[in-house]
């Protein structure tokens, strides 16, 4: 749904014309999984899907909520009310972000919303990101508060921490408010420095895909819960602060002192090697050598398939299919558990793979995946 039509959407709502119109994208993480909460390496792009809201200030305490998305009407809230977990819908996302902007001393009074989004919920692609960082971005704008894109990152996984209760790292909404159209986002979640790195794979007769399992997971369920837990404790069994700390080169003695503890081996394992694989993608994307990215995804999905142990037979079932129907590299990417596998691939044989993963799924009697190509796009701006 574009801007004037969201635009159009708040004018019936409300009976008034909205401030402006803004959007947020999802986005595809190229390489760098459940290393964000680890204080490691992730490398995320923002997709041409996106959430659109029209907004506009209150004075009064009041927020109002819509989207086009979910049926119902209205949801009125009072700005003073707001709670952590006090929520279970999706009015949780938009709201918990103006409880942190005001937590964080901010003096947001109230606001008219409106929502559409074109990011598939469920697939790993952030939609819950996307809304949380459009409805933050209006706000800074709207009540000048002068916050930077990584700010606005660390406010709404603040909001979604603590007043959603899901337990993400920052890699999403970094990524949303921050990635430049053309690019991958290097990005060290520890000090949170940047580097935009040039992919423009169309350029080097390339594509990248995104295979959308239609199998849908939720973050605030366990199982995402249950990997933080243990990738903090495998840190504090090696005395760390983070398993960001554990050198790559000395990763086998750091698996010793672990012994017989056989998740901890699995977890932190994943973790070392996974920030390994975000540095050697960096290094191959600015040599210009991308093709070379490909084992390097194909090597990551094998870390998450059997080390965290995170993935489905959906998931394996498009790797395996498209790597031998030619792909460069492929892997599961997300939170795991279902959602969505990227696929690297001569543009060339785009069409051969996507029919075989098709043809596959059929076969196996899976519901039919969604198949698009992910281009790499513009992070969070106001748009009307």
């Amino acid at each position: 749904m574009g801007a004037e039509q969201v635009r159009a959407g708040f004018e019936e709502l409300y009976g008034t014309a909205s401030e402006g119109v803004w959007a947020a994208p999802g986005r595809v993480n190229l390489i760098g999984e459940h290393t964000d909460y680890n204080d490691g390496f992730v490398m995320p792009f923002a997709l041409p899907h996106t959430a659109v809201a029209a907004v506009s200030r209150r004075a009064d305490g009041v927020l109002r909520l819509h989207s086009a998305d979910v049926e119902g009407g209205v949801v009125e809230l009072r700005v003073d009310d707001l709670a952590p977990e006090s929520d279970r819908n999706w009015t949780a996302y938009p709201s918990g972000v103006v409880w942190a902007l005001r937590e964080a001393g901010h003096p947001v009074t109230g606001a008219d919303i409106h929502l559409a989004s074109t990011v598939p919920a469920g697939a790993g692609l952030s939609s819950s990101a996307a809304l949380e960082v459009v409805v933050a971005l209006a706000l800074n704008d709207l009540y000048e508060l002068g916050l930077k894109g990584w700010q606005l990152a660390r406010l709404c996984q603040r909001a979604e921490n603590v007043y959603v209760g899901a337990p993400v790292g920052i890699m999403d909404q970094t990524a949303s408010a921050c990635c430049e159209e053309g690019h991958a986002l290097f990005l060290d979640t520890r000090d949170l420095s940047q580097k935009q790195i040039p992919f423009d794979l169309a350029a080097e007769g390339m594509r990248l895909l995104v295979v959308d399992t239609q199998v849908k997971h939720s973050h605030s369920e366990g199982e995402y819960g249950k990997r933080r837990a243990g990738c903090e404790r495998g840190a504090a069994l090696l005395g760390v602060d983070a398993l960001r700390d554990v050198p790559y080169a000395g990763l086998d003695s750091a698996l010793e002192r672990l012994g017989d503890d056989e998740e901890a081996v699995r977890l932190v394992r994943h973790i070392v090697t996974e920030d390994e694989r975000v540095e050697k993608v960096v290094s191959l994307l600015e040599s210009g050598d991308t093709r070379a990215i490909g084992p390097v995804l194909i090597a990551g999905h094998a870390s998450l398939r059997d080390d965290f142990r995170i993935s489905c037979p959906e998931l394996d079932l498009v790797v395996d299919t498209a790597l031998a129907a030619g792909a460069l590299g492929a892997r599961m990417t997300g939170g795991g558990f279902g959602g969505s596998a990227i696929v690297l691939a001569e543009a060339a044989d785009v069409d051969t793979i996507t029919k075989a993963v098709e043809e596959a799924f059929a076969t196996a009697e899976f519901t039919a995946p969604r198949v698009f190509e992910a281009v790499p796009s513009a992070g969070a701006r106001r748009v009307g």
